[in-house]
């Protein structure tokens, strides 16, 4: 779990795929002190910490926390009014367009009401494969994307990209998992394919303007290899 950015008021961690930023309130099984986030930046700095934004668990990448709650109140508030830009990369299904938005509003759990909620996103590369995964195409097309969302429901990139036919590979709840299986058995690429790639906003306290990027690791050399794509 790798510290990307530091200073007196909050830092930026790279956020590994299989940890909880907090304990998680609907998991069906009990997770290790260990897989969560919040604990483990504790003990190692020795103070309370306190997590701005959250990623769901498969998700990895970039996790903003606050060293204080005033610091936690000032961070949130650039999220609120939309003064962060949130870049992520995702694999998903299919030839999508070049790019495009998604504007379907998403219910959020546990309550009937639709928010508006948008979508960004660019295709960067795509890769064909002479397979027949399940029984609809003779081929498996997929699609490397940037993706930006506007606003920040829950599985909002995951379920946006589902409402429009082009689920994200290694998604277990809104995705295909003929796809899933493919991409785990065959091309020994497993888990959601999906990254909190870089975060860019004014620190509110220096007036620098920060550009925090998470580095590369092996899942996602592999898919940038797969796709021809040099980030």
């Amino acid at each position: 779990m790798e510290i990307l950015y530091q200073d007196e008021h909050f830092f930026a961690i790279d956020k590994p795929a299989g940890h909880f930023v907090h304990p998680p309130e609907r998991s069906r099984f009990p997770v290790p002190r260990e897989k969560i986030c919040i604990y483990t930046l504790q003990d190692r700095l020795k103070q309370e910490v306190f997590p701005v934004h959250r990623l769901d668990g498969p998700t990895s990448g970039i996790v903003l926390f606050a060293k204080s709650k005033n610091a936690t109140r000032e961070l949130s508030r650039l999220f609120k009014d939309r003064e962060m830009t949130k870049i992520y990369h995702a694999v998903v299904r299919g030839f999508v367009e070049p790019q495009g938005t998604i504007e379907i509003p998403l219910e959020i759990a546990g309550f009937d009401h639709l928010n508006e909620s948008r979508t960004d996103f660019r295709r960067l590369a795509i890769q064909e494969f002479e397979t027949a995964v399940g029984k609809k195409y003779s081929t498996a097309r997929y699609s490397l994307v940037e993706v930006s969302p506007q606003t920040g429901r829950w599985h909002q990139i995951r379920r946006h990209f589902d409402r429009i036919a082009h689920p994200l590979l290694g998604d277990i709840e809104h995705g295909d998992s003929h796809h899933n299986r493919f991409f785990r058995d065959h091309l020994k690429i497993s888990g959601l394919c999906l990254r909190a790639k870089r975060l860019s906003f004014r620190n509110p306290w220096s007036g620098e303007t920060l550009a925090i990027e998470a580095p590369q690791n092996e899942k996602w050399e592999k898919i940038h290899t797969l796709f021809n794509f040099s980030p």
